[in-house]
């Protein structure tokens, strides 16, 4: 984190969490820091954005008042092969926000650089239909634990990678 303001918005995030928390998304925030992304406050909850393309590739915040827990949204919409959890975070989006289709397949959306289909969510249902998930948005990912760090950094490194490629601007 560059600024004494990100530092301290970082700060104010972490104390309202339990020590577990804290130590796993403070790791979280310090990897994205390292690859540029700077935290800014946005209503209730920390975005992470990166200043050469300017999308949001995670959000983070605590909802509750009586009993305050974090939630954590990522957006690995251009990454291929991550586990069955993940997977299940994309087809309970995909049956929870039925209007967040990808509209960019018909070329009714053009907010995201590179081809569509290396940048949507998709799902094969049991019954072999296939539906797809607007690739802009950071999916909520529900309680994460230190057992999904790994996997974590690694979707935030391959999406990294793909928005660096087609949305940083020279």
């Amino acid at each position: 984190m560059k600024t004494k303001k990100q530092k301290e918005l970082v700060a104010s995030f972490l104390v309202m969490l339990g020590d577990d928390d804290q130590s796993l998304y403070r790791e979280i925030i310090l990897y994205l820091s390292e690859l540029g992304y700077n935290p800014k406050k946005e209503r209730s909850q920390l975005s992470f954005k990166h200043a050469l393309h300017n999308k949001q590739i995670v959000k983070m915040g605590v909802r509750g008042k009586k009993e305050p827990a974090p939630f954590f949204a990522l957006r690995f919409s251009a990454c291929k092969g991550y586990s069955q959890r993940f997977a299940e975070v994309v087809r309970s989006s995909i049956i929870k926000f039925p209007s967040r289709g990808s509209k960019c397949m018909s070329g009714d959306c053009d907010y995201c650089a590179g081809e569509p289909d290396t940048h949507i969510y998709t799902y094969a249902f049991s019954d072999g239909e296939k539906k797809t998930h607007c690739g802009a948005y950071s999916l909520e990912i529900p309680s994460i634990a230190v057992e999904d760090l790994e996997e974590i950094k690694k979707l935030i490194k391959e999406e990294h990678e793909y928005l660096l490629k087609h949305e940083a601007s020279a």
